[in-house]
């Protein structure tokens, strides 16, 4: 289905797109509200309850994935599960979340928006990232495509080699810095379909045998914190090789090998992967089987 989807949303004109989206949001919204009329209030309490539960410590390096909505309807919003989230993590925690200023194919968004501003250019996450990447003391890493938010007292470290790496993922980026936190990654509400960053890091790891990124290398303009411009060049992925993807088919294989359990926050189904693991399970995989996202079974890509 996700495929047939990418195929078709080209397709689509772009109003009847906006329309539909709409029309999700608002019968989200409404099923929320009946939800605070019923009394059915999510709170920080047992949010904390819920994650603990689910492995997570105080001291723990963790990056967050969030369909909000399917926690169910949150006291005071974001500001529910981030502050549950702080509270699990304590003091000595690292708290991370994406923070991509673009919500589609990154080909279509670089053709467009040549300039990414670290402070000021919004992430189209969702709201909790959103909201996330405003608090005090966050850091985002500069990265034009893929940039990363991240709180606590490793979060310049984790953001700060991202500036200027010609792909999104490698060992500078915080996607992979994380892993040397041993940190944790939470698919809360969503799974690796819709939220499977991690697993390019495979991708920019090794000598990757199938074109995951366009021919094309497309320059940036990024302002940082300091309002300072930077003159960058960044490869964005491939969107007939990302139409391939079949991410949710490495979840028996990641929860075989122990690197991801099912859980539950809140209303929503979830998930919790150890991002070191995940990545050795990646990289011994593939090397042995050939197995990708593209390739669950280790069978060849067609065509290459």
């Amino acid at each position: 289905m996700k495929i047939l989807n990418n195929i078709l949303r080209p397709l689509i004109p772009a109003f009847l797109l906006e329309a539909y989206r709409n029309h999700k949001k608002n019968k989200t919204r409404k099923a929320l509200e009946n939800k605070k009329k019923k009394g059915q209030v999510i709170t920080v309490d047992q949010l904390v309850k819920d994650l603990q539960a689910a492995g997570i410590h105080s001291g723990d390096t963790l990056l967050v994935h969030c369909a909000m909505s399917k926690i169910g309807y949150l006291e005071q919003g974001p500001k529910t599960l981030t502050d549950a989230l702080f509270q699990v993590l304590g003091r000595d925690g690292n708290l991370l979340m994406p923070s991509s200023p673009n919500a589609s194919f990154q080909i279509e968004y670089a053709r467009k928006n040549p300039v990414f501003d670290v402070l000021n250019t919004p992430s189209k996450l969702g709201a909790i990232t959103e909201y996330f990447r405003k608090l005090p003391g966050v850091k985002r890493s500069a990265h034009p495509t893929e940039p990363v938010c991240a709180s606590g007292p490793d979060a310049e470290w984790l953001t700060k080699g991202h500036l200027g790496e010609l792909t999104p993922y490698t060992a500078q980026s915080p996607w992979r810095r994380m892993y040397e936190k041993e940190g944790k990654i939470l698919y809360l509400g969503v799974t690796l379909d819709n939220a499977g960053t991690h697993l390019h890091t495979l991708e920019d790891a090794v000598d990757f045998k199938y074109p995951v990124y366009a021919e094309e290398i497309f320059p940036f303009t990024v302002i940082d914190e300091q309002g300072k411009s930077h003159e960058v060049k960044t490869k964005v992925h491939n969107p007939e090789i990302s139409q391939k993807r079949k991410c949710d088919s490495l979840l028996p294989l990641f929860e075989r090998e122990g690197v991801a359990q099912k859980i539950k926050i809140g209303e929503a189904d979830a998930w919790l992967f150890d991002g070191k693991k995940m990545f050795a399970c990646m990289m011994e995989n593939y090397r042995k089987k050939g197995i990708t996202m593209y390739t669950p079974k280790g069978e060849t890509l067609e065509g290459y």
